[in-house]
């Protein structure tokens, strides 16, 4: 039998909530936008680039968003003594259908290691980055922008895969 993407649901949350509260909503939402893209896929469909002028799928970017987080919160800012899941641009292929499943398990259990990492650290704490030293609230803040960009690139594969489109 073909694994498919489970099904899932974004959780809403109030627009109103205390600072470090809302950070943390908003990532939670883009990790569930990017799930919510990929449910109902078969492991060929997340590794397959529709789009022409991209070498981007799905499983790409789920393998690149794990490996993302991993690197900001368990690498760089708590130093962790945990191996990159990929060395230089490996998440994005090649790709087998056959690790899909896998792959979307391994960013789904790297958010609660995240998240506790993360909880260790007060937004105004400061970690370097090469030659800049970053606040722990630019992090969040930067990393809102990533996955906002890549839900971005979800939305267009996902609508080149199968005609769905989202929000």
């Amino acid at each position: 039998m073909t694994w498919t993407a489970p099904s899932i649901s974004r959780d809403e949350f109030p627009l109103d909530l205390p600072e470090r509260e809302a950070l943390e909503a908003f990532v939670a939402y883009h990790r569930q936008t990017l799930l919510w893209k990929c449910q109902g896929l078969a492991g060929e469909q997340l590794a397959s680039r529709p789009i022409p002028s991209t070498d981007i799928s799905l499983l790409g970017i789920i393998r690149h968003m794990a490996e993302v987080e991993r690197h900001w919160w368990r690498l760089r800012v708590a130093g962790e003594d945990v191996p990159s899941l990929y060395r230089g641009d490996a998440e994005w292929g090649p790709l087998d259908p056959a690790t899909a499943a896998g792959d979307y398990e391994q960013l789904v259990d790297e958010w609660p290691l995240v998240d506790a990492a993360a909880a260790r650290y007060d937004l105004d704490d400061t970690f370097a980055r090469r030659d800049e030293v970053w606040s722990i609230r630019t992090l969040y803040l930067h990393l809102i922008e990533e996955w906002a960009r890549h839900n971005g690139h979800a939305d267009l594969i996902r609508e080149a895969i199968d005609g769905a489109a989202g929000e």
